[in-house]
């Protein structure tokens, strides 16, 4: 099957065009007419990815290898070595970043995985409802996300009833959030500041730990083009002591 067919599969899946403006979802790498037999679903591309593929191989990621344009090809640095052995193997890359956020992921980590229906959402949050306390929630949190260890938290003693939620990083949302608790990753100082004193309870659920069920998803969806599809079992790059 050609890229190109693929490709606008994966569009009217989840359409390209939907994505942030800052965001750099679409074609990375490859030949729109290159013949592909092969499709690996993976968060991010790294050396041992490529490694272990077959030439030819069109690796679906939901992080764009680049974000932003490149001004050199220093082959010692990233992502330029990946880029170049990518290259030598024929490996094509799409990413589904933010348009996925949007189509499928958040919905999906709300439903499937926390088991809660949305009841409101606007661009990147979704809102749900629960009646716990934080201390308890947190509890349901760390098993549903798998958390290898407490993240950090803003924590306001009263009871939680709505619910927040934003895959990856959302936390320069805070200030467009309508919730007792907002769950999202890569929650920083400043932002449990802001948050504190908005009377918002967070929790960081992990930028891995809120996106890993990316593979999961998408590749329910294209088995159905009967072609072979690989999840890549990505690794966290963070390790925890």
């Amino acid at each position: 099957m050609k890229l190109s067919t693929i490709y606008q599969h994966l569009d009217a899946l989840s359409p390209f065009e939907s994505q942030a403006s800052w965001d750099n979802s679409g074609l990375i790498m490859g030949d729109f007419d290159q013949e592909v037999s092969q499709i690996v679903v993976s968060i991010d591309i790294d050396e041992a990815l490529i490694a272990e593929v077959e030439e030819g191989t069109l690796i679906i990621t939901h992080h764009p290898l680049i974000f932003s344009g490149i001004k050199s090809m220093d082959f010692a640095t990233y992502p330029s070595k990946l880029l170049s052995l990518m290259m030598a193997k024929k490996i094509a890359n799409i990413a589904m970043h933010t348009n996925f956020d949007l189509s499928h992921l958040n919905r999906y980590v709300v439903e499937k995985v926390l088991s809660a229906c949305v009841i409101a959402e606007a661009p990147y949050l979704l809102y749900f409802e629960v009646d716990t306390t934080f201390d308890d929630y947190v509890k349901v949190l760390k098993s549903s996300f798998n958390l290898q260890q407490t993240k950090a938290v803003v924590a306001h003693d009263r009871k939680i009833k709505r619910v927040a939620l934003c895959t990856g990083s959302g936390a320069s949302m805070i200030k467009d959030v309508e919730a007792d608790l907002f769950l999202t990753g890569d929650i920083k100082y400043h932002d449990a500041m802001e948050a504190k004193s908005l009377g918002l309870s967070m929790l960081d659920i992990g930028h891995y730990e809120s996106e890993r069920f990316f593979g999961e998803i998408l590749a329910t969806d294209l088995k159905n083009l009967g072609l072979t599809v690989i999840i890549s079992s990505s690794e966290n790059p963070f390790t925890y002591l």
